[in-house]
C-alpha cells in the first residue's frame, strides 16, 4: 500500500507536538563553570544583592527604577560587574555627611594603602544615573582597585568630584561617561598608571578633570565645556597625551601643567573662549604644543612660565572669530577684554629655558603674537627660534 504525502506530514507534526510537551529537566544542560547572575529586583536592598557576590567575583543586573540611599553602596569583590538598564535605573545618593554613593574596595583597609595582594582586580560599573546632593561626597569612590572599568554611566550634581580614583594603578579606563554639574572635578585621579580618559562628556563641574602623581594619561576624544574652574589639570605626571578634545569656555584655563611634568604631548585639540587662558605650563619640561587651535582665548592661549623649558610649539592656529569676507563672528566695538568677545592671544614666555617656536599662525591677535616677559641674560637668555608671521588683518 502506498502512503500519501499527507500523511507523513500529519505524522511529523504530531510528533513534533508530543515533543514540545515533554518536560525538560532544569539545568540539564548548564554550562560548567557558569556563574549565577544576581538580580537585583529579588533582594531586600541593593546592597544586599551586592553582598551576595561571592569571593570569586559575580555579575549584578540592577533593574529600572529610582532607588534613594543613604549611605554608600559598597563593592568588596574583585572580578564583579555591576550593570544596570541605562538612564531608567537611577541611583539618588541622599545622604549629606560627604559620602559617596558607590565606594569600591576592601574596608578593612578604608583611611590606608590596600597592600597589593589584597587589592581588587577587574571591577566594572557600567549603565547607570547616578545623582548626589550639594553636601553628598563622589558619585564614585575607588580606592586601590587594579584594572577598573568604568563606563556609560551619568553623574550628576554631588557635593564633590563625579568620580574619584585613588591609586586605582593598573590600567583604569573611563569612557562615554557624562559628568555634569560635580561641585568639584568631574574626574579626579590620584597616583594612578596607564590611564586612559575617552569619549566622556563634561559640563559644568568646577574642573573637568585632575590628574596627579600619575603617569601614563592618554585623554583623548572628550568633550569639555562651560567649566566653572579649568578644563584639565595635570601635576606631577609623566609621559601622557592629550589629544582630539574640545575645551570651551572655561572660566579659568583650558589646561594647567604643573609640579614637575615632563614628556606631555598637546596635539589637535580645540582650545576655544577660555577665559583665563588656554595651556598654562607652570612648571613643564620636553613637552610639545602641536597642531591645536585657539580662537577667542583671552590673555595668553599659551603661557611657558618660569619653571618650565625645552618646550615646543609648533602648527598652531591662533585666532580670532574672523569668517572671512572682512567678517567676524563675534564682533564689537569694545576694546576691553573682558567685554570683548572677540578678544585673541598668543604666546606669552616667563621662562629663560629654550623654547621652540615655529610654523603657526597667528590672526587677528589683540596683543603681539608673541610677548616675552623674561629676564634675558644675553644672547643665551631665551633661545627662541621664531618662524612665524603674524596675520595683520
Amino acid at each position: 500500500m502506498t502512503l500519501s504525502p499527507n500523511v507523513f506530514r500529519s505524522a511529523r507534526w504530531l510528533m513534533l507536538v508530543a515533543a514540545s510537551l515533554v518536560p525538560v529537566a532544569a539545568n540539564a544542560a548548564e554550562l560548567p563553570g557558569a556563574a549565577k547572575v544576581i538580580d537585583a529586583a529579588e533582594y531586600a536592598s541593593l546592597q544586599a544583592a551586592l553582598d551576595a557576590v561571592p569571593a570569586e567575583g559575580g555579575y549584578v543586573r540592577i533593574p529600572p527604577g529610582r532607588f534613594e540611599i543613604s549611605e554608600p553602596l559598597q563593592v568588596r569583590t574583585t572580578d564583579t560587574t555591576i550593570v544596570g538598564a541605562g538612564s531608567a535605573t537611577q541611583l539618588i545618593n541622599t545622604n549629606e555627611e560627604g559620602k559617596p554613593a558607590i565606594l569600591v574596595g576592601k574596608p578593612e583597609f578604608a583611611g590606608r594603602a590596600t597592600p597589593k595582594a589584597e587589592r581588587l582586580w577587574r571591577v566594572e560599573l557600567a549603565e547607570m544615573r547616578i545623582l548626589g546632593n550639594e553636601k553628598s561626597g563622589a558619585g564614585i569612590e575607588a580606592h586601590y582597585i587594579e584594572e577598573i572599568f568604568i563606563h556609560d554611566l551619568s553623574l550628576t550634581e554631588h557635593g564633590s568630584h563625579g568620580i574619584l580614583l585613588n591609586h586605582c594603578y593598573e590600567d583604569p579606563r573611563l569612557s562615554d561617561n557624562l559628568l555634569t554639574y560635580n561641585a568639584a572635578d568631574g574626574i579626579h585621579l590620584i597616583g594612578c598608571h596607564d590611564i586612559v580618559v575617552s569619549a566622556n562628556h563634561f559640563e559644568e563641574n568646577q574642573t573637568g578633570l585632575r590628574c596627579l602623581d600619575g603617569f601614563n594619561l592618554t585623554m583623548n576624544g572628550n568633550n569639555l565645556d562651560d567649566h566653572l574652574g579649568d578644563g584639565v589639570i595635570i601635576e606631577n605626571t609623566y609621559g601622557s597625551v592629550l589629544s582630539g578634545n574640545m575645551i570651551e569656555e572655561c572660566q579659568g584655563w583650558a589646561i594647567i601643567i604643573d609640579r614637575d611634568c615632563y614628556g606631555i604631548t598637546m596635539s589637535a585639540n580645540v582650545i576655544a573662549h577660555d577665559f583665563a587662558g588656554g595651556i598654562d605650563l607652570r612648571d613643564a619640561h620636553g613637552c610639545a604644543v602641536t597642531g591645536n587651535s585657539f580662537p577667542l582665548v583671552k590673555n595668553a592661549a599659551v603661557a611657558v612660565r618660569k619653571d618650565s623649558g625645552r618646550i615646543a610649539i609648533t602648527g598652531n592656529a591662533f585666532s580670532d572669530s574672523y569668517i572671512g569676507d572682512g567678517k567676524t563672528r563675534r564682533g564689537t566695538e569694545s576694546t576691553s577684554l573682558e567685554e570683548n568677545p572677540n578678544e585673541a592671544t598668543g604666546i606669552l614666555l616667563e621662562t629663560t629655558s629654550p623654547v621652540a617656536i615655529s610654523g603657526n599662525l597667528f590672526s587677528g591677535l589683540k596683543t603681539p603674537p608673541i610677548r616675552s616677559e623674561a629676564e634675558r641674560q644675553g644672547d643665551e637668555a631665551n633661545n627662541v627660534l621664531v618662524t612665524d608671521e603674524a596675520d595683520k588683518q
